[in-house]
C-alpha cells in the first residue's frame, strides 16, 4: 500500500478518534457550565479520564478477538446510545446517576476505540513512517476534536442541549459505518495466540521505569490545564458559538501547522531531539492562557492568541511524543503495549485534573494556568534514558540501539 493511501486511512480513523474526545472534554464542560455545575465537579467530570488508563486491562481482547475495525465500528455505536442518554437528561445540574453512566460508559467506549485504532495504525505503518504518520495523526485527531468541540456549538442556539446530542448521536453512527471502507490489516494467529508473554519480555528490558515516568509526566501541563480552559471561556462571557469559533478558526489552522511542522523536524532531526524542543515549547501554551486570564483588558485578543498559541504548540509535541511511542511498542502487539503506554499518558491526566476545579476556586484562573506550566518539567529529568529505546537515529553520537 502506498504511504499516500495510508495516511489517507490514518486521516479517517484519527478524526474517529478526535471526535470523542472533542465531546467529552470541550462540549460536556460547556453543557456544565450553562447549567450552572460548580467548578469541582468539574473535577469529578475530568476523573473519568481514568478510562484511557484502565482500558490496558481488556487492550488484550482487542489484540486477541476479531478485527480492529469491528471494534471501532462498535465503540462508534456506543457512544451514539450514550449520546442519545444525554439527550434525555432534564436537570443536568442535579448531576444524576443516569448522566454519570452515559458519560462513564462514553469514556469507556471511546477508550476501547483509542486501543483499537491506535494497534490498527501501527500494523499500518513501516518503520521510518512515523514522522508522517504522526504528522497525520495529529492533525486528523484534532481535526475531529473539533468537529465536536467546534461545529457542534453552533447547534444549542437552534435545537437546543438535546438536539445537539442527537446530533452528535448521529455523527457517531455515520462514522461507525464509514470505518468499514477502510482496508483491514490482519494480525497474524501466533501474535493473537500469545500477548502476556510478549508484554513481560517488552516491559523486562533495561530502563523500564524511566520510560514509563517519562510518559507519565511529559504532557501533564496541558492535562492539568485542560478542565479549567472552557469554564474559563464561559466565566467570561463567551457564548457558545464564539467557543466553536475560536476552536475551528484558530483550532485547525494552528494544529494542522503545528502537526506539520514537528512530523517535518521528527523525520529530519530525530524523535528524541525533537521531545526536547517541542516539549518545551508546548509549555508556552499554559503561559499564554495565564496571561489572558491575568491581563483582562486584553479581553478577546488574548484569549484567540492563547489559542492559537495552544493549538500549534499541541500539534508540535503530540507528532514528537505520538512518534516516540509509536516506535517503541512492537507492532504485532500493539493493542497492548500501545494501551499500556497511552494508559500510563493518561494517569496523569486522571487524577491531575481532579483538584483544578477546587484550586481554581481559591486561587484563581490565571493563577492555576501559571501553576500547570512548570508541572511537565520533571518530565524531562528522565528523558535522557528513555530516550534509549528509540534505538539509533541519523544524527546520534552513538549508535545504542534500543533494548531486546
Amino acid at each position: 500500500m502506498s504511504l499516500r493511501r495510508k495516511l489517507a486511512v490514518i486521516a479517517l480513523v484519527y478524526v474517529l478518534e478526535g471526535f470523542p474526545m472533542g465531546i467529552f472534554r470541550d462540549l460536556l464542560p460547556v453543557y456544565f457550565r450553562r447549567h450552572d455545575v460548580p467548578l469541582p465537579a468539574f473535577g469529578w467530570l475530568s476523573f473519568l479520564y481514568i478510562a484511557w488508563s484502565a482500558k490496558v486491562m481488556w487492550s488484550p481482547l482487542v489484540d486477541r478477538f476479531g478485527e480492529r475495525r469491528h471494534w471501532i465500528a462498535g465503540a462508534m455505536g456506543t457512544m451514539a446510545i450514550c449520546c442519545l442518554g444525554l439527550a434525555r437528561v432534564d436537570e443536568p445540574a442535579a448531576l444524576g446517576v443516569f448522566l454519570w453512566v452515559c458519560i462513564g460508559l462514553y469514556c469507556l467506549a471511546s477508550a476501547t476505540q483509542d486501543v483499537a485504532i491506535d494497534a490498527y495504525s501501527i500494523g499500518l505503518a513501516d518503520r521510518g513512517e512515523e514522522g508522517p504518520f504522526n504528522s497525520m495523526k495529529a492533525t486528523a485527531y484534532r481535526i475531529g476534536v473539533l468537529v465536536a468541540g467546534g461545529g457542534l456549538f453552533f447547534l444549542p442556539r437552534f435545537v437546543g442541549w438535546d438536539g445537539t446530542f442527537v446530533v452528535a448521536a448521529g455523527l457517531s453512527l455515520a462514522f461507525a459505518v464509514s470505518v468499514h471502507f477502510a482496508p483491514a490489516v490482519p494480525v497474524p494467529r501466533e501474535s493473537r495466540a500469545a500477548t502476556l508473554a510478549p508484554l513481560r519480555r517488552w516491559l523486562s528490558q533495561g530502563g523500564a521505569l524511566p520510560v514509563f515516568l517519562f510518559v507519565l509526566l511529559y504532557r501533564v501541563g496541558d492535562q492539568a490545564m485542560g478542565p479549567m480552559v472552557k469554564p474559563f471561556l464561559v466565566d467570561r462571557g463567551f457564548l457558545d458559538e464564539e467557543i466553536g469559533l475560536i476552536n475551528m478558526a484558530f483550532g485547525v489552522g494552528a494544529t494542522i501547522a503545528g502537526a506539520v511542522l514537528g512530523g517535518i523536524c521528527v523525520a529530519r532531526f530525530g524523535i528524541g531531539r525533537m521531545l526536547w524542543w517541542m516539549g518545551g515549547i508546548a509549555l508556552a501554551s499554559n503561559l499564554g492562557y495565564a496571561a489572558a486570564a491575568g491581563f483582562p483588558e486584553t479581553g478577546r485578543v488574548g484569549v484567540y492568541a492563547a489559542s492559537a498559541v495552544e493549538s500549534f504548540t499541541a500539534g508540535l509535541a503530540a507528532a514528537a511524543f505520538l512518534s516516540y511511542l509509536m516506535r517503541i511498542a512492537e507492532k504485532q502487539h500493539a493493542a497492548v503495549q500501545y494501551a499500556l503506554l497511552t494508559a500510563v499518558y493518561a494517569l496523569a491526566g486522571s487524577f491531575i485534573g481532579l483538584p483544578s476545579g477546587w484550586l481554581t476556586e481559591r486561587i484563581g484562573y490565571a493563577a492555576y494556568f501559571a501553576l500547570t506550566a512548570g508541572l511537565a518539567l520533571p518530565a524531562f529529568a528522565f528523558l535522557p534514558r528513555a530516550r534509549r529505546w528509540i534505538g539509533y537515529e541519523p544524527g546520534d553520537v552513538s549508535t545504542e540501539s534500543a533494548p531486546g
